[in-house]
C-alpha cells in the first residue's frame, strides 16, 4: 500500500473526494450537453447547461471549504502548497467544461453531419483524459504508488484527442461547400474542446512533480 497523504484526516479527505466528484460530474454533463446539441435537442441541452453551472458553483464552494480547512487547521503543512495547487488546477477544469458548453449556447454553431461522429469522438477522448487525471488525483491522496498508473493514460487520451482534432480540422477546411467564416468557427470550437485535454495533460505533469517531491 502506498502513502496516504491525508492519513486519518477523514473530514478533509471526504471534502476532496466530493470536490473531485464535481469535476467528474462536470465532464459528464458536458458530454451529455454536446450530445443533445448535436441531436438538436435544445430543451435537454439547456437543462444540462443549467446543471453544469450549478455543479461548477458547488465545486467552487467545496474548493473554498477545502482551502479554508487546510489553512485554519494547518493540516499536512509539508504538502499543503501542493494540495492547494492541485485543487485549484482541478477547479480550472470545472470552469473549462462549463465555459465550453456555454460557448455552444452563445455562438450556436451549425455542426454539419459529416463532422458529428468525429466531434463525439473528440469529446469522448477529452473526457477520458480528464477522468484519468481525476483517478490520478484521488490516488495522490490515498495511495501515491498508484498515481503513475493513471498519469500515462492522461497522455494517451490527450494524444488521441489531438489526432481527432487534427483530422476534424482538416475535414472542415476541405469542405468547400462551407463559407470560410463557418469553417473558421468550427475550427475554433474543435480547438476549444481539444484544449481541455491539453490542460489535463499539463496538470498530470504537475501532479507527477508533486509525487516526485514526496518521494525524495
Amino acid at each position: 500500500m502506498g502513502e496516504n497523504i491525508l492519513k486519518r484526516k477523514i473530514g478533509i479527505e471526504k471534502q476532496i473526494d466530493d470536490f473531485l466528484d464535481k469535476v467528474s460530474e462536470s465532464g459528464l454533463l458536458f458530454k451529455c450537453g454536446v450530445d443533445y446539441y448535436l441531436k438538436d435537442n435544445m430543451e435537454d441541452f439547456a437543462h444540462k447547461l443549467e446543471q453544469i453551472t450549478e455543479t461548477e458553483h458547488a465545486g467552487d464552494a467545496l474548493r473554498r471549504s477545502v482551502e479554508d480547512v487546510l489553512y485554519r487547521r494547518t493540516l499536512i503543512p509539508d504538502s499543503r502548497g501542493d494540495v492547494m495547487e492541485l485543487i485549484e488546477n482541478m477547479d480550472s477544469l470545472l470552469d473549462r467544461f462549463k465555459g465550453a458548453l456555454w460557448r455552444f449556447e452563445i455562438e450556436y454553431p451549425e455542426i454539419c453531419a459529416p463532422f458529428v461522429e468525429d466531434f463525439k469522438a473528440l469529446v469522448d477522448c477529452v473526457l477520458e483524459a480528464v477522468e484519468a487525471l481525476i483517478r490520478a488525483s484521488r490516488a495522490f491522496f490515498k495511495d501515491m504508488s498508484a498515481v503513475t498508473n493513471h498519469i500515462h493514460k492522461v497522455a494517451f487520451w490527450e494524444s488521441e484527442s489531438d489526432n481527432i482534432a487534427t483530422r476534424l480540422q482538416r475535414s472542415i477546411f476541405r469542405n468547400k461547400e462551407l463559407r470560410l467564416s463557418h469553417r473558421m468557427q468550427l475550427r475554433d470550437f474543435v480547438r476549444h474542446v481539444d484544449k481541455i485535454a491539453d490542460r489535463a495533460e499539463d496538470l498530470a505533469d504537475r501532479l507527477n512533480i508533486f509525487v516526485i517531491k514526496r518521494s525524495l
